[in-house]
């Protein structure tokens, strides 16, 4: 017999966290700071709208999703946009399936984008699989960068040259792990630049999401955030933000300086940043998704994550299953403008919290689309 319970993060009994938290450590495919309860209670602390079911046989926690509930039993990945894998952390043999699942939590649908899902629970409603990208070493990061030189020589050259470059023209280039709050803001309002330059929903605008990152930024927790820096001497070059829990981290913001554009310092970060892991106590930085022409080249590990939208098996589940099915015939899967009208949709509507605020992200993404097709051609 299951049961599932739905609370607030902050009403979870420490039971529960505790039980959420064996589910990770059986699991390491459920290793994300993303997936921990440490993330729903960094969320919870800025939304009030954040959920997490628990699922249980009988006395045992056999499941735990955590979303946000929006209006007519919606549910959406908890912190999205920000949440770029999500996840039902469960056993191999809760035995639950994804319309069984939302009906005991009182949701007529899931609507997912960066899917972990290796039990299958969603396995009938995902439209389509993209690839994650991540790197773990086990050790020095010595091996792994002669691995990367052997692959991809005429890349790893490339490398070196963009770094002497940056070395001989501006200064010696090191990586930093940054405390400073007023490089943290810098580094934000070089993304939020970028963001309007190539015309992205600009995802740092509500004020949730500023306190989330503020917040993660200030913490020393088991579940902190991370400012890496890329200095060229004395001055600033590029800078990646994002969450670390037990060694793995998973940026959200990479931004550059704009007047260092010129040097290409993208990939001399990361390069540098990978070869920095070690003294930095970090054994995986997640790439993420999406953008696996470059991210393939650098990946050690893969995993799937899953695009589509669950429904229950009750009749605001079949109404909203209804409505899922009219945007695929419109040509909402893949390529294509309907598809990306759907993602900038998809986009407004888990990081605005108001009517008023999703009319205005509207009306400014139409407002955006010359600026959003230059940025692309350029790509």
């Amino acid at each position: 017999m299951y049961t599932a319970d739905t609370a607030h993060p902050s009403a979870l009994s420490a039971g529960d966290l505790a039980a959420w938290q064996a589910l990770i450590v059986a699991q390491p495919v459920f290793g994300n700071p993303l997936l921990s309860p440490d993330f729903a209670l960094a969320v919870g602390a800025v939304r009030d709208d954040a959920r997490v079911t628990v699922y249980r046989r009988g006395d045992q926690v056999v499941g735990v999703l955590p979303h946000h509930r929006r209006p007519g039993g919606l549910a959406r990945p908890l912190g999205a946009p920000l949440s770029d894998y999500h996840a039902l952390v469960g056993t191999p043999d809760a035995g639950l399936d994804g319309a069984r699942a939302l009906s005991l939590a009182g949701l007529s649908a899931f609507r997912f984008t960066g899917l972990i899902d290796p039990h299958g629970v969603f396995a009938a409603t995902s439209a389509g699989q993209a690839p994650g990208f991540s790197i773990t070493l086990d050790g020095a990061a010595d091996a792994y960068l002669e691995s990367l030189r052997a692959a991809s020589p005429k890349r790893f050259k490339n490398w070196r040259r963009l770094d002497n470059r940056l070395q001989r023209e501006v200064g010696p280039v090191r990586i930093e792990a940054s405390q400073d709050p007023a490089v943290f803001d810098l580094i934000l309002d070089w993304k939020r630049q970028q963001l309007v330059r190539t015309g992205v929903a600009d995802f740092l605008r509500p004020d949730w999401t500023r306190a989330l990152l503020s917040n993660l930024a200030g913490s020393r927790g088991a579940l902190g955030g991370l400012t890496l820096t890329m200095w060229a001497g004395d001055t600033l070059v590029a800078g990646h933000f994002g969450v670390t829990r037990n060694g793995w981290y998973h940026p959200w913001i990479a931004s550059t300086n704009p007047a260092m554009t010129g040097y290409s310092p993208g990939q001399t970060f990361l390069m540098r940043a990978i070869a920095a892991m070690p003294d930095l106590g970090l054994t995986t930085y997640d790439l993420g998704p999406s953008h696996d022409h470059y991210k393939r080249h650098y990946a050690t590990v893969t995993c799937e994550a899953g695009e589509g939208t669950a429904v229950a098996a009750t009749a605001a589940g079949r109404l909203a299953g209804g409505r899922d099915r009219l945007w695929s015939l419109a040509g909402s899967r893949g390529a294509g403008p309907v598809a990306s009208l759907r993602r900038r949709l998809d986009a407004i509507a888990v990081t605005e919290l108001s009517t008023a605020a999703r009319v205005r992200g509207f009306v400014d993404a139409v407002a955006a689309q010359p600026r959003r097709r230059l940025a692309l051609e350029d790509q």
